[in-house]
């Protein structure tokens, strides 16, 4: 996104960020590579209220992308409390800071885990999306979301895991032969991520248009064979089974909501669903109370309360009944 950006020559690009390690080198990446552009960089957390106020204070952004979120469904399962502060905390606090300092729009880039989700993660990334639907309206700044799927060779996604290990000689491990993702690269996505937040009014959920899904079983062979490798004799492919949170595929749309085209052919958007502001924040508020103390269980049963849609998945297929941190250590792919 950064680096997208950067081509249009702002006047300056703040950049937010908790891990300081990552922050530097996009920061070095960028000062380089577009020598004209004022970029400053900030080790903070979205969760941080007085640090993200100082931030805002200080710089004043007109435009903000708001991309931070755990991401990874098994762990968040692992830690439901941490999605709940990181992805809708931070999503709460963030937009709460454009609006307090008059920024012009926020884009929230979210996902297809949010449809009906299954998960965690999913489900804190749909109650973000609920927040800044109900927010957008009640003050000047327009807030939009963006949904997609999976980005081909970004942190921690499939390509670079299978990559890894086909170089220690196999075997791909794969949760499912049935396992369906869309994916899009990334170069595309923080494109259309762009022009979604450039036609948006406020409010709006826009879905990018991710083609046809493809079986991940497919994708590992594919790897296999472009590595000079062949699939089942060089390097086996191994089924571990569906992990926690996990669905064989993934929706891009909720029941009940409405797509309709817009200008571009490739971003759809979705017609707002009507939802009461205080009932939102009453939930949020409760979540973020007890998000450090409650039991896995209540936060789930929270955020059904939030979300009716949202069914938690206590049917993954776990190879050998193994407990659930076990299955993450299988190592399986395919969120």
């Amino acid at each position: 996104m950064c680096r997208q950006v950067a081509r249009y020559a702002p006047a300056k690009l703040v950049l937010v960020e908790q891990a300081e390690n990552n922050l530097f080198e996009i920061d070095r990446e960028l000062r380089g590579g577009y020598p004209g552009v004022s970029v400053v960089p900030y080790v903070a957390d979205v969760c941080d209220s007085a640090r993200m106020r100082w931030i805002f204070a200080r710089e004043r952004p007109a435009t903000i992308f708001h991309a931070a979120a755990h991401k990874h469904v098994p762990m968040m399962e692992l830690n439901p409390g941490e999605a709940v502060k990181n992805n809708i905390l931070g999503t709460k606090l963030t937009a709460e800071m454009a609006a307090e300092h008059g920024a012009r729009r926020m884009v929230v880039i979210s996902t297809d885990k949010a449809v009906n989700p299954t998960s965690i993660m999913g489900c804190t990334k749909r109650v973000g999306e609920l927040y800044v639907q109900q927010l957008s309206g009640r003050c000047e700044t327009q807030f939009i979301t963006v949904r997609f799927g999976n980005v081909l060779g970004s942190s921690g996604s499939v390509v670079p895991i299978f990559r890894e290990q086909i170089v220690r000689g196999g075997p791909i491990t794969v949760t499912h032969p049935d396992m369906l993702r869309y994916f899009m690269t990334i170069p595309e996505a923080a494109q259309l991520v762009l022009q979604a937040g450039a036609m948006g009014s406020g409010g709006e959920i826009y879905v990018l248009d991710m083609g046809e899904p493809i079986k991940i079983v497919d994708l590992a062979r594919d790897m296999i064979t472009l590595s000079g490798l062949r699939p089942g004799l060089d390097i086996e492919i191994v089924f571990t089974g569906l992990r926690p949170g996990e669905k064989l595929f993934e929706e891009l749309s909720i029941e009940g909501e409405h797509v309709s085209p817009t200008s571009h052919p490739k971003i759809g958007v979705w017609k707002r669903r009507p939802d009461d502001f205080s009932r939102v924040c009453h939930g949020i508020e409760d979540l973020l109370t007890s998000a450090d103390t409650s039991s896995h269980d209540e936060i789930r049963r929270q955020l059904k309360s939030l979300v009716p849609e949202y069914a938690p998945d206590q049917g993954f297929a776990v190879p050998g009944g193994a407990s659930l941190p076990e299955a993450m250590r299988v190592g399986g792919v395919g969120s």
